[in-house]
């Protein structure tokens, strides 16, 4: 391995990596437990915003670029540096486990695409690097809420348009998704779709994606699980061949697989595993202590302290692993809904403030000892947005749309513009990770 240094004639640094290729220095970079720019550590806080490519479109073919520059500004105000994108729905907006998904997607039929999203992505990156922001790109879902796996198997007749449509049972669900690892023409769209958007040349910037430095990762998916024990095989080949071939066609960038730790990976062995695979740059882990039962609504407030520790402990056993296998680990999905379960925005968010609290100091622990924790990424943010009034807390055509996903009720985990005192917390503790 060589470096040349052009510092003095371009303002910039080109280095070769270790696969022998030329990337800029204001690329985001792994180098053991660090996530880098230049030869500085970046660490960062963090938001989901799965609707920005959505919101970025051309304002006459339904999108809001309007609010998408104005929450951009906000979050860029605020200290957060990186975001985390759904690249683009898969279907035409049927019911998928009884769920209306995101629409309009970017992938309406195999090798068929929307390109307004895809200009709404161009916008997007041009404007997250005018703000010195990065974005976060997730291919596809687990969940059906974006189409996602089990819209892929719809297309390949693996899943019938009524069976598709009825709400599953969580058993039943496990059943269906597992099957799409070894559903061979399933992937292979996946996969043809993946290629597509690596390939792409942005309409504004004139850059290949491959390019672009406001992309910090590509993931592979949302949460991808092998959601039955039969499955892992089959689910480790996946996820490795998907990681050959999007280095391959892209080795400038980070990748990440999208998991949410060993709850998502039947195993902490599995999650190991799966992250020991030189393709593979970090990890990340999701937590939902509600989802996975660590309280109740009517025990909450006694099981808060509890539920803390929890946490602590989930982040901690993870980046322990990582410090084992050098690599960082990005907290990408933690949220909890208002208190007393409100979706109102006038309502306070105590407990929801000190659970960030808790997490935002491990971020803090983790630079200073410079161990695996790198970021973190709330969930989610609903910005300017403002959930509907109507007795119906679930999307509707027309709503605003806000870090709440259409099958979960709208103002559920969202942070709001106006929340301040959860923002102040936020830029407390920006500075001290600076």
């Amino acid at each position: 391995m060589y470096r040349i240094i052009t510092a003095y004639l371009f303002c910039f640094i080109v280095f070769i990596n270790n696969d022998g290729l030329l990337a800029q220095n204001n690329f985001v970079q792994q180098q053991q437990n660090n996530l880098m720019i230049g030869n500085k550590p970046y660490h960062f806080v963090g938001a989901n915003m799965w609707y920005a490519n959505v919101m970025a479109m051309p304002d006459n073919k339904g999108g809001n670029r309007k609010r998408l520059l104005k929450e951009l500004d906000f979050l860029q105000q605020q200290g957060v540096t990186n975001i985390r994108v759904l690249i683009g729905a898969q279907g035409q907006g049927k019911l998928v486990n009884g769920v209306n998904p995101v629409h309009p997607a970017l992938q309406t039929a195999p090798a068929t695409y929307n390109d307004d999203l895809l200009l709404g992505m161009d916008f997007l990156l041009q404007q997250l690097q005018k703000r010195k922001m990065y974005g976060v790109f997730f291919f596809s879902n687990n969940w059906e809420w974006s189409g996602g796996f089990l819209q892929y198997m719809n297309w390949h007749n693996k899943l019938d348009d009524t069976t598709m449509a009825k709400k599953f049972t969580w058993d039943e669900n496990r059943d269906i998704v597992s099957r799409f690892y070894n559903c061979n023409e399933c992937k292979e769209d996946y996969w043809n779709f993946v290629k597509h958007i690596l390939q792409r040349t942005s309409s504004i910037t004139k850059k290949k994606y491959t390019s672009e430095p406001s992309i910090m990762a590509w993931e592979i998916a949302n949460e991808p699980r092998p959601m039955r024990p039969a499955a892992i095989e089959a689910y480790k080949d996946f996820l490795q061949q998907t990681s050959a071939l999007i280095k391959k066609n892209d080795p400038a960038h980070l990748l990440t697989i999208g998991t949410e730790g060993y709850m998502g990976t039947e195993t902490m062995e599995v999650f190991e595993t799966i992250h020991t695979d030189k393709n593979v740059d970090y990890a990340t882990i999701h937590i939902w202590p509600k989802n996975w039962g660590w309280y109740t609504d009517s025990t909450f407030k006694n099981d808060f302290s509890a539920v803390v520790n929890k946490t602590a402990n989930y982040i901690n056993e993870h980046a322990a692993v990582m410090q084992k296998i050098h690599k960082p680990l990005v907290v990408e999905e933690f949220g909890l809904p208002r208190d007393n379960f409100s979706f109102a925005l006038q309502s306070p968010a105590e407990y929801r403030n000190k659970y960030f609290e808790g997490v935002l100091q491990l971020l803090v622990k983790s630079k200073k000892e410079n161990s695996t924790v790198a970021g973190i990424n709330f969930w989610a943010f609903g910005g300017f947005g403002k959930p509907a009034k109507n007795k119906d807390p679930f999307w509707k055509e027309g709503d605003d749309l806000l870090g709440d996903p259409p099958m979960e009720e709208q103002g559920l985990n969202s942070v709001f513009a106006g929340d301040t005192t959860t923002w102040k917390l936020i830029r407390q503790y920006v500075k001290l990770i600076k």
